[in-house]
């Protein structure tokens, strides 16, 4: 039997893996639990398979090393297959660019453990940055997923869309097995679709059946933060991303009658906070980067009703 898959979906990951693996190879007190890592190449046109191969002909280490590919693009699809590869009772994901604590596994393990009624669980995920990020960052820093929520464990708010990101994020196989849809509504960011919310979408299955998601404060890891991704461009990209996937993700576990309500408090509240973003920041739009952001999620979010109804037409015309 395994307790912990460690499984890392990865596009061209061939420069972060290394780094990733080794500090998996230097986990501390997992002596007496069985774990393993599961790397999930998703579709990568480098070198990443290589890296894999020449780590596993020299690993000499208990922890099973595998590696499967998976060729559908985005995260979602990536970690569907982790989840049908992982041996574990628990999987626990990591991004490619997120690197553990040395004491991360066991810590995941020791919390699944005394909360069993944890379907998902995750920590604190620190930004390293290449460089000195903008001023007020933290305001937006959620959006690269920088997670940082105090000491104390408490529960997520699933109702209100206060998730975990998946960058460092442990489920029970159990409470996604018997909950996660095999096909996502919504797979991540693609080339020239920065749609966010795919990480959010199997929580909020596991929250319908009943099951808890939490916040860990002592499961720590440390997002690799590059010059390319705190440029303005970037930001404003992901930032409206983020807004984008608002209505599709209120509608998950919506019953059909909820649904209109759903939409119209959807446009309504989040026409109120652009409006009202515009008042405090007018003139400050094209100088204040962070504040831009913010308006790029209030858009993303008010428009985000329009993508439901694509899909929707979408579904009909087929």
């Amino acid at each position: 039997m395994v307790d912990i898959t460690v499984a890392i979906p990865t596009y061209n990951g061939e420069k972060r893996l290394p780094q990733v693996l080794e500090r998996l190879r230097s986990q501390t007190n997992t002596e007496k639990i069985n774990w393993e890592i599961l790397i999930v190449d998703n579709n990568s046109k480098d070198n990443t398979a290589k890296i894999i191969q020449d780590y596993q002909s020299n690993w000499h280490n208990h922890i099973p090393l595998r590696y499967c590919f998976e060729s559908e693009q985005g995260a979602a699809f990536a970690r569907l297959l982790a989840v049908r590869e992982a041996k574990g009772e628990l999987i626990g994901f990591l991004d490619d660019d997120n690197l553990p604590a040395e004491d991360w596994v066991i810590q995941a393990y020791n919390f699944a453990k005394n909360h069993p009624k944890a379907g998902a669980f995750s920590g604190q995920i620190h930004g390293e940055f290449e460089v000195k990020p903008p001023e007020n960052f933290e305001r937006i820093q959620a959006f690269l997923a920088i997670r940082e929520h105090g000491s104390i464990p408490h529960l997520f708010d699933p109702d209100n869309l206060r998730l975990p990101p998946a960058a460092s994020l442990v489920v029970r196989k159990k409470a996604w097995c018997e909950n996660v849809p095999s096909r996502p509504k919504l797979s991540g960011k693609l080339p020239g679709v920065m749609v966010q919310g795919d990480d959010y979408e199997p929580l909020l299955y596991m929250h319908k059946a009943g099951w808890e998601i939490w916040y860990h404060p002592d499961l720590h890891t440390y997002h690799q933060i590059p010059h390319w991704r705190l440029e303005k461009d970037y930001l404003l990209s992901i930032s409206r991303g983020c807004g984008l996937a608002t209505c599709q993700l209120r509608m998950i576990n919506a019953e059909p009658w909820q649904k209109p309500v759903l939409i119209a408090r959807t446009l309504l509240g989040n026409a109120r906070r652009v409006l009202l973003h515009y008042i405090k920041y007018q003139g400050q739009l094209n100088t204040d980067l962070i504040a831009a952001c913010e308006m790029e999620f209030y858009w993303g979010s008010l428009i985000s009703p329009f993508l439901v109804f694509k899909k929707s037409a979408t579904k009909l015309k087929s």
